[in-house]
């Protein structure tokens, strides 16, 4: 089932580098509306839990040291088909592969510091979006 609600999460080295209003910007251009946003810094076990998808992973414990090493903005987002969208609009995880003016080609450091988190399904959409503002368990 699709939804028009997706979770985004600026990640420290975008937020340290000041492009949050950038970022802000070029989402509400293409057509999102921000419906719920914080500006916050998480603990490592608060980012662990985050990302316990991928404990597992080698990279884990990595991720969990740099999304708990500065403050982050989280937002929902609503749009028609706003994940696959929203997907489209961050480019690929690798900013050397993402697509010319996608947000993690303009703004993005490297693989790891890539700028934006977005959710990679409408389930995801929902599970995150309530990890980060109670209240939207329901989405």
């Amino acid at each position: 089932m699709e939804t028009n609600k997706t979770f985004t999460m600026i990640k420290p080295d975008a937020v340290a580098n000041g492009h949050i209003g950038a970022i802000l910007d070029q989402i509400i251009k293409s057509g999102f509306k921000i419906t719920a946003m914080k500006y916050t810094k998480l603990s490592p076990e608060t980012a662990g839990k985050f990302y316990e998808v991928h404990k597992e992973r080698p990279f884990y414990g990595e991720l969990v040291d740099f999304m708990s090493s500065g403050t982050i903005v989280a937002a929902i987002l609503e749009k028609d088909n706003a994940v696959e969208d929203f997907r489209k609009l961050i480019g690929a995880t690798d900013p050397a592969k993402a697509d010319k003016g996608t947000i993690r080609n303009l703004y993005a450091q490297s693989i790891g510091a890539n700028a934006v988190h977005g959710s990679d399904s409408d389930e995801n959409a929902k599970i995150e979006g309530a990890f980060f503002f109670s209240g939207l368990e329901k989405f």
